[in-house]
């Protein structure tokens, strides 16, 4: 059996000790932010039904959910028709459930289910990981934490702003301070499509214009004509995107939704700080369908790492599970996109704090013995404490200590038991003392 069976799945990693604690660095100074702007936890299940997730994210988004397979003998329901008419027709067969894209549809189930004992607007984060069959790359990934933060049944624009002001503060609060939040509107994009002729083909527009900073002006004009657009309304769609907003009013004259769409990215801008790193991007534009208003992306500049969180309005998003006219607006930060972006500009603080700080080394087995309650009391005393498993040598020992960058070693042994002062030695330092529990309780904690 060759070794590469026994690798990771390609899109998906493990993490050891020191990632797992600066992944959690992370994942602690998004969920303050969070609770500060009155956002509560929310979990939902690792797998929901496909007829909760398809037809959610585009058909693009539809074809990269992970399906899992029924339970049992999967293919008795099959068919040879089945086999004969595609993939599709296979699937819905074979496969009840999928794993869950992101986090907003899930969140739009729950509130549907659970709507009567919900206060609105509701506020809800989640943190939890997704699954997508994407190919996998540098900064993307086929499983991977979202830190999502949404606010439903409210129209309001100052919600817009908040999300603004939060992704703002989450990131200068980690060190990052040079990046870009790019805002613009669907609406925006309708009245482009509007002026352009081009409306019954919003839905192929938006998705080839949000390919734009990836394959180029030229790819993107080629896969609109490849929908039926002409030259000529392609070369208006690109005019208009490379415009400025009192471009789009004139042009936006007879586009009642593309002048709302201007009227609420100026509403939210109002709401701002006057100095602020948003930038209207007409450009932007979020490949997935369910978003109807304001539309973000945030990149973090002089990094080779793509958008590290993104999100939007939805007016009608539980509509497709039976309720009606509720309108929301969330994002999403990309925990493992941040996280390479902070080991890139090397911003992670020491988190050796965060683990074992003192280890006891025990000389013998009686010495051993004498260990196990002054482990306790350390412990008690609030102190991450270990003591070594097993009597070896010194040297054995002490080398588990330094490997484990543990940054106190107390040493027990016939002396210490007689004298009841333990030693003490600091392995950054080398100083060593002997002392009383008492004493080296109090040493620790400071």
């Amino acid at each position: 059996m060759g070794k590469e069976q026994f690798n990771v799945v390609k899109g998906t990693r493990d993490f050891g000790p020191q990632q797992v604690r600066e992944r959690q660095y992370i994942i602690q100074a998004i969920k303050q932010v969070f609770e500060k702007f009155g956002f509560q936890p929310l979990e939902t299940p690792t797998m929901e039904r496909l007829s909760v997730l398809t037809g959610k994210y585009g058909d693009e988004g539809d074809e990269l959910l992970f399906r899992i397979l029924n339970s049992g003998e999967f293919l008795k329901p099959t068919s040879q028709d089945d086999y004969n008419n595609g993939e599709k027709a296979l699937s819905g067969k074979i496969a009840e459930k999928g794993l869950r894209y992101d986090l907003t549809v899930p969140f739009a189930r729950y509130v549907t289910n659970n709507r009567n004992d919900l206060a609105f607007p509701f506020k809800r984060y989640q943190i939890q990981p997704v699954w997508r069959a994407d190919k996998p790359q540098r900064g993307r990934y086929r499983e991977f934490y979202q830190c999502d933060a949404d606010v439903i049944g409210t129209n309001s624009l100052l919600c817009e702003a908040e999300v603004i002001l939060m992704i703002n503060e989450v990131l200068t609060t980690l060190g990052i301070n040079d990046f870009t939040i790019k805002l613009n509107n669907r609406k925006i994009l309708e009245g482009i499509c509007d002026v352009s002729g081009t409306s019954e083909q919003f839905t192929n527009v938006v998705v080839a214009i949000d390919k734009l900073d990836k394959i180029g002006k030229e790819k993107v004009s080629e896969e609109l004509m490849s929908k039926g657009i002409s030259s000529d309304q392609a070369n208006q769609i690109f005019e208009l995107i490379e415009g400025d907003i009192n471009t789009l009013k004139v042009a936006f004259e007879n586009s009642e939704v593309g002048t709302k769409g201007i009227e609420e990215i100026e509403e939210v801008f109002s709401y701002l700080p006057q100095e602020n790193n948003t930038n209207f991007d007409i450009a932007l534009a979020r490949g997935l369908s369910y978003y109807t208003g304001c539309i973000y992306e945030v990149a973090v500049n002089n990094v080779k790492i793509g958008s590290i969180s993104g999100g939007g309005r939805y007016d009608n998003l539980t509509g497709g599970f039976g309720m009606e006219g509720v309108s929301g607006v969330g994002f999403s930060f990309g925990l493992d996109r941040i996280y390479d972006v902070l080991s890139e500009l090397e911003l992670f603080p020491n988190l050796e704090a965060s683990s074992t700080k003192v280890i006891m080394i025990a000389f013998d087995q009686e010495s051993f013995k004498y260990s196990v309650p002054v482990l306790g009391q350390l412990r008690a005393a609030g102190i991450k404490s270990e003591l070594y498993p097993d009597v070896v040598k010194m040297k054995k020992s002490m080398k588990y200590a330094n490997n484990r960058n543990i940054p106190n070693v107390i040493l027990i042994g016939g002396n210490e038991m007689e004298t009841g002062l333990l030693t003490l030695k600091n392995m950054i330092t080398g100083e060593q003392e002997n002392l009383s529990i008492p004493k080296i309780i109090e040493k620790l904690q400071e």
